[in-house]
């Protein structure tokens, strides 16, 4: 195994936890940025107000996309698997 191996490997993983976290992280942000506006409209300064929000869209974020997220996950590790014969050499 060379180093260009351990890179190709590492720089395939960073982008498949980029990619099957994003819908999460943008969910959380964009419910975030509305109650963080809507805080202000209203002069509320309640710091627990978001978690609540972010929880429930987080959740129906993981049920909508969680099959697609864990076929991306399952895809990756098949292939890692199936690579480590090349790997070996």
């Amino acid at each position: 195994m060379t180093a260009d191996s351990v890179i190709v490997i590492a720089r395939d993983a960073l982008y498949c936890i980029i990619i099957t976290a994003a819908p999460c992280l943008l969910v959380s942000l964009i419910i975030g940025l509305i109650i963080s506006i809507f805080q202000t409209v209203t002069s509320i300064q309640e710091q627990t107000l978001t978690f609540v929000p972010k929880i429930l869209g987080i959740f129906l974020t993981i049920m909508i996309l969680g099959h697609w997220m864990l076929n991306n996950m399952v895809t990756y590790m098949t292939q890692l698997w199936n690579d480590i014969p090349l790997y070996i050499r």
